[in-house]
This record gives C-alpha cells, sequence and structure tokens, in this order.
C-alpha cells in the first residue's frame, strides 16, 4: 500500500507536469520514452500483488459448492488433534499447516511432496525425532498431507519480542509468519514443554488442550455453507473481521 501510494502520487504530478509540456518539451519527450519502461518495472515491482489478486478473483469466478465433505472435515480434524495430543505428552516438536483460501504453492515446493491421505499414524511418523522429514512444517489441503520438510517465512511483525513469546524457537516463529502473509492456520507443538499452540491472522493462541483445538479447526473449516451469492463476494473479499484483525 505504501508503494502503491508513492506510485498514485507520482502519477498525479507526472499528469500535473504534462499539462504544461508545451513550456517544457524536452521534459515531455523524456516521459514519452520513459512510460513503456515505468510500466514494465510497475509491473515487476507489484508481481506478487498482483499475482494474489488475480487468484483471489479466479477463486471467486471458480464455480464450486463447499469445498470438501463433513466427513472429510471431520476426518482430518480428528487425525490432527490426535496427533497433537499425542505428540504434547511425547514432547516432539511439531509444525501443521492447513490451507485454506490463499495458495501455498511457494512453501509446498521447498519441501517434500508427499501427496498422501491425512492420518494420525503418517503425522507421528513424520514428527518422530532424527527422521528426514521432521523439520519444518508439513502442509495439508482438505483431506490430503500435501508435503512435509517445509520452509516458512519467520514472523517479521515484532509480536514475539514485544511478549513472554519471544523465548519461542523457530516453530513459532514460522507459524506466526505463515499467518502474517496468508489466511493459513497454524499449529505448533513445542518441543520443550509439549504445550500446543494455533497461529491464525498474525495472533496466537498458546497452551491451549484437545477441546479447545478442536473446536478452534471446527470453526475455522466447518462453517455454516453460504449460499452461491454469498460464496462469490465472500471468495472475491476478504471477511471484514480476518481484514481488521491484519490490520490491528
Amino acid at each position: 500500500m505504501v508503494l502503491l501510494r508513492g506510485a498514485l502520487l507520482l502519477l498525479v504530478a507526472l499528469i500535473g507536469l504534462s499539462t504544461f509540456s508545451r513550456y517544457l518539451p524536452a521534459f515531455s519527450w523524456l516521459i514519452e520514452k520513459l512510460l513503456p519502461a515505468v510500466l514494465i518495472v510497475s509491473l515487476v515491482i507489484f508481481a506478487p500483488d498482483i499475482r494474489q489478486a488475480l487468484e483471489r478473483l479466479g477463486r471467486a469466478i471458480a464455480i464450486t459448492t463447499f469445498d470438501k465433505s463433513v466427513r472429510d472435515v471431520e476426518s482430518t480434524i480428528n487425525a490432527i488433534v490426535y496427533s497433537a495430543i499425542r505428540l504434547s505428552n511425547r514432547k516432539h516438536g511439531a509444525l501443521i499447516v492447513l490451507k485454506r483460501r490463499d495458495v501455498l504453492d511457494e512453501y509446498v515446493q521447498t519441501g517434500a511432496n508427499l501427496d498422501a491421505v491425512v492420518t494420525p499414524e503418517l503425522l507421528l511418523q513424520i514428527f518422530y525425532p532424527n527422521t528426514p522429514l521432521h523439520d519444518g512444517a508439513v502442509i495439508i489441503s482438505g483431506p490430503r498431507l500435501v508435503a512435509a520438510s517445509c520452509v516458512l517465512p519467520l514472523s517479521a511483525s515484532g509480536v514475539l519480542t514485544e511478549s513472554p513469546e519471544r523465548q519461542m524457537g523457530l516453530r513459532h516463529r514460522a507459524a506466526l509468519g505463515v499467518s502474517e502473509v496468508t489466511d493459513a492456520i497454524a499449529v505448533v507443538i513445542s518441543e520443550e514443554t509439549g504445550s500446543i499452540t494455533i497461529a491464525n491472522s498474525g495472533k496466537m493462541i498458546r497452551r491451549i488442550n484437545s477441546k479447545q483445538l478442536r473446536s478452534n479447526l471446527e470453526a475455522y473449516f466447518m462453517p455454516q455453507k453460504p449460499n452461491r451469492f454469498e460464496q462469490f463476494f465472500s471468495r472475491l473479499i476478504p471477511a471484514k473481521e480476518d481484514t481488521d484483525q491484519k490490520n490491528e
């Protein structure tokens, strides 16, 4: 947004100066020659934002029903909750990222592609200490575990440095980081204390139990099915409460 405001201010200034082009022929010639280059540079600078906007538009236009059946969602949540409790009791560190609307392909590509059904046995095996895939995050999309050992962006918000969470490790920083740049939900199990933390929209809920974890996941992934009109606009425009949370 800062870049966009700067670009708009520059554009307004150029339009204002162009009105005096008959008095500034050299300036007018310079603008005429530089305009194509400015357009190309703008596309390069705003490429990630343009891609995100087009992806959101594409998801809105797509004619789809409710993403996954209730049975698939329940099965996935059950597997995650059961695994989280077992990992917590054993103090095995873990980072589980659940995809919502935003595309996570850039993070999937950093890990090992699995494309397997989410089961407690699979999650427990992945996060068993010293196994090849236990470092990094697993990314889950619907009932499928897409990839493991994925690298996520670390939080740059300063939240962890201004609170008791500043002593948290890289898993918590990565969970908070991916929740800041996407709408994904991240579940973290601490390797030191075994506590379970959930991250969403740049905020963290710490030391939750199995019931709280289940209720949070159900709230995020088992909403009431909207009608087609509401579904289109919810895909096109982020929910107001999510926008407010990110702005905070």
